[in-house]
């Protein structure tokens, strides 16, 4: 089964920065576009950031909201994907959640059909 865990979350103040890890496990992550989500306290899920698969040329979207500030990234060699947060603001605060995806179509913004579901990890930004 494809399995993913997420990793590299904690307490941060606004301006610092976080790297979140996706290891994969069951599938390689280059095969597949991977999705980062997050779910702030008493909201929907949205999504932030997407990947697309080796074969699309691994091109990356991003929200609006962290635009600038994120990057989205692939280590082939660990099979990990990864989410460099700089610059972060206390609205970053919440759970985050990576998911492979056929392609990154639909993967930014408020998520109408499933959403990814796990522990993830907490984020949360405070001064």
């Amino acid at each position: 089964h494809l399995q993913v865990a997420e990793s590299g979350g904690g307490l941060a103040h606004p301006g610092g920065s976080l790297r979140l890890s996706c290891a994969a496990s069951g599938f390689t992550v280059d095969y597949y576009a991977i999705g980062w989500y997050r779910q702030a306290p008493g909201k929907e899920t949205e999504g932030i950031s997407c990947i697309s698969d080796g074969d699309s040329d691994g091109s990356t979207l991003y929200a609006d909201s962290v635009k600038g500030r994120f990057t989205i990234f692939r280590d082939k060699v660990k099979n990990t994907v990864y989410l460099q947060m700089s610059g972060l603001k206390p609205e970053d605060t919440g759970i985050y959640r990576c998911a492979p995806g056929l392609n990154c179509r639909g993967a930014i913004g408020t998520l109408v059909g499933e959403v990814p579901w796990g522990q993830g990890t907490q984020v949360t930004v405070s001064a």
